[in-house]
């Protein structure tokens, strides 16, 4: 049972209806996930023109194929936190055959290698994708063509390569390390390379001209399944989007998934309205931004987008070639339920002690001129600009010492807080990120 109202359902239906419609899509499927599950789903249309009127379900497998990228940014991910590379090292330290100097992982995570797109070979007009030994022969034969950092430039190459990468140092294929680490653990069991042969969706192409598709055949990428080979359906994808929302440390930490979301590149120059971290799409609709990545393969087109602080997120999934933006359905779905029927959010519970040591230290210090309101919340220290917007999470201290603190998130992460008491043992100023703060509002110099 969803707990979703019932006119939002509705309002939920008419998107995928309209888009569905309007994109001339054979078979689409519109979901929605929150509170650790896939909330709502509807499909329209066919999965199959086999048999026409059946819409795929939640459990209709499509063709995921970009999406996949995200799934081998976490795999990268936690290699590094085992130590077993760092996002300082080259590509030509991890693949020794790499004629290619200085390309870090850290830019090939976030597209900004200069790498070229594709493979040699013209592999989409060919239809012919390399194996894991023409992958590293045609990543020497491949061109640099931009400077690193210098813009952002998508490399399905550079991806195909990370997967070489976590093949490597997993000592097994790079699928069977994804099972291993991601898919099993979050029980992701309709994930595959290609179809299963369960229920999935039948990719087409819509000719311009005409209203008779057409049926794509199914591709076998080769080495190139770590940058787009993966099916999945919504089920599995919701799942996915719940783990990225409330990460487990079996599969990775939630610092690190974290980590993964500051941006590296604005991939969008002229709005700033997508941007990208390690691995996934930095996406803004509005005054939210939503973290995922869509796919295209000969007759599917997805996306996947979650609103990280709500627990929110969309997929998108359609079986023809050429279809609406699924990121702007993912996040239209989303964006529907998070402005017409949100999660209640939790109600306020009182505390239960204040450190002694904080007793004296709460209230109102200026520094630089302007006040911050220093609070005990659950036990923890906070520090919260009243000029600041509610959306603005405070500053959260955490004690390392006598009368030292270390900000832990908010303003300052990372930075230092100390305490100078009087003889008397009177907090009489503060220190935080060196900077002064005291009872009175001071000028700077003033108190010299």
């Amino acid at each position: 049972m969803t707990d979703i109202a019932a006119p939002t359902q509705t309002a939920l239906t008419r998107i995928v209806t309209d888009r569905q419609t309007k994109g001339r899509v054979p078979g689409l499927l519109g979901g929605l996930a929150r509170d650790g599950k896939l909330a709502w789903s509807a499909g329209v249309g066919s999965a199959s023109l086999d048999e026409p009127g059946v819409p795929p379900t939640a459990d209709s497998q499509f063709l995921i194929a970009s999406q996949s990228k995200t799934l081998t940014a976490v795999a990268i991910m936690a290699l590094r936190d085992e130590g077993r590379l760092s996002l300082d090292d080259t590509a030509d330290r991890l693949i020794p055959e790499s004629k290619h100097e200085g390309i870090t992982v850290r830019q090939m995570l976030s597209h900004v290698t200069g790498m070229q797109r594709e493979p040699v070979g013209d592999v989409w007009d060919q239809m012919r994708f390399p194996d894991r030994a023409e992958l590293v022969a045609g990543w020497n034969e491949a061109e640099r063509i931009g400077k690193p950092h210098h813009r952002f430039h998508y490399s399905n190459l550079v991806y195909s390569l990370l997967g070489e990468i976590v093949a490597r140092l997993d000592g097994r294929s790079w699928y069977e390390s994804i099972r291993a680490r991601i898919l099993d653990p979050l029980e992701m069991r309709r994930t595959t390379v290609g179809m299963d042969g369960g229920p999935a969706a039948k990719g087409y192409y819509v000719p311009p001209f005409t209203d008779v598709p057409v049926a794509e055949p199914l591709l076998d990428l080769g080495a190139m399944d770590a940058c787009g080979g993966l099916a999945s359906t919504a089920e599995d994808l919701a799942k996915w989007a719940m783990f990225l929302a409330d990460p487990t440390d079996e599969v990775l930490s939630a610092d690190t998934l974290d980590e993964m979301c500051q941006p590296q590149i604005m991939a969008d120059l002229d709005r700033w309205q997508l941007g990208f971290g390690l691995g996934f799409m930095l996406l803004r609709v509005g005054e939210r931004v939503f973290i995922g990545h869509t796919g295209g393969m000969p007759g599917h087109i997805t996306g996947t987008f979650l609103h990280r602080a709500s627990g929110t997120a969309g997929i998108a999934l359609m079986n023809t070639t050429s279809a609406p933006s699924p990121a702007a359905l993912a996040t239209d779905l989303a964006v529907k339920v998070l402005d017409e029927d949100p999660v209640l959010a939790p109600a306020w519970t009182p505390g239960t002690t204040v450190p002694p040591e904080l007793a004296d230290v709460l209230g109102t210090w200026f520094t630089e001129g302007a006040p911050f309101v220093f609070s005990v919340r659950e036990g923890h220290l906070e520090a919260r600009s009243p000029a600041a917007p509610d959306h603005q999470a405070p500053a959260v201290f955490e004690r390392i010492g006598e009368d030292l603190y270390r900000t832990i998130s908010g303003r300052e992460t990372g930075e230092l807080l100390r305490i100078t008491r009087t003889p008397e043992g009177t907090p009489e100023k503060l220190h935080w990120a060196t900077y002064l703060c005291t009872r009175q509002p001071l000028a700077f110099g003033q108190h010299l």
